[in-house]
């Protein structure tokens, strides 16, 4: 068993500096080793999503079973894009959607070393997530540059946004586009979507190629370069600025609970009533 004790680090497809960056592990995640290849490589599971990739060994610490079962059941999402962490003697940066482990709304272990976190933080399944929540967890990683295989707020794709906003909201979304279609409910029609369903898109061959956010007003939330703001419609994205449409509409899936039509908002309300999302922004 073992826990990223960095900021960031990279998952590849083979154990070599050279292979390709399938995904990250960000601050505090969790992992299974399954296999080692000399001192330098482990292949490793990620108890997020289960994805499966190589990591160097040195950037990953150690942790007991019990440990891993704990950290796994009692954390908290960092909500600060960027954020150090104190120790008794160094500091750690950490980005937006790191674990700290048993975060008790101070201070969070790791190993036998306490840190201090200052930030916004959030525990999942300590609140009702909402469409609301989830474009504003979405609209802070806006103008993150895009990264294939990337997570975090200074480079991640489209279905590693998708994955890290709903995952702080509490839902376990797969690591791929591929994957993340097989859940939640088919929406027939963009007319009945709702603001947080899921737009998928497909690429010549016909396969999953594209997710994004769908937001009020017909537009979405998506990694294209950079996480932006497009608007869409029944066929696909419209990028205004080459006034061309970039992506082909495949279909809609929703996680979030359906809101009755005559609630659904033009505009997705900027405070909650009450509850974490209105202390949290």
């Amino acid at each position: 068993m073992g826990i990223c004790p960095l900021s960031v680090v990279p998952v590849r497809h083979t154990p070599s500096q050279r292979s390709e960056m399938s995904s990250q592990l960000l601050f505090g995640e969790t992992v299974e080793v399954l296999e080692e290849k000399g001192k330098q490589w482990c292949k490793i599971r990620a108890s997020c999503d289960n994805f499966i990739g190589w990591v160097e060994s040195n950037q990953i610490k150690a942790i007991t079973p019990s440990e891993f079962e704990r950290f796994n059941a009692h954390f908290a999402y960092s909500l600060e894009l960027m954020q150090p962490v104190m120790g008794a003697d160094h500091f750690i940066p950490i980005t937006m959607g790191a674990r700290l482990p048993e975060f008790d709304g101070i201070r969070f272990r790791l190993g036998e070393v306490y840190y201090t976190f200052s930030g916004q933080a959030v525990v999942p399944g300590d609140f009702q997530p909402s469409a609301d929540f989830i474009l504003k967890l979405a609209k802070r990683y806006l103008n993150t540059p895009f990264l294939w295989g990337g997570r975090s707020p200074f480079g991640m794709d489209s279905p590693g946004l998708v994955q890290m906003v709903f995952q702080m909201a509490g839902f376990k979304v797969p690591r791929e586009a591929s994957a993340q279609i097989e859940i939640g409910d088919t929406i027939d029609f963009i007319e009945n979507a709702q603001p947080g369903d899921l737009a998928f898109f497909e690429n010549n061959q016909n396969r999953i190629s594209h997710v994004g956010i769908l937001m009020p007003d017909n537009k979405i939330i998506h990694s294209f370069g950079g996480v932006r703001i497009d608007k869409i419609d029944h066929y696909g994205i419209y990028d205004e600025a080459r006034q061309m449409y970039s992506k082909r509409l495949r279909l809609i899936k929703r996680i979030l609970p359906t809101i009755p039509r005559k609630n659904v908002p033009n505009e997705v309300s900027e405070v909650e009533s009450s509850g974490v999302q209105a202390e949290l922004f």
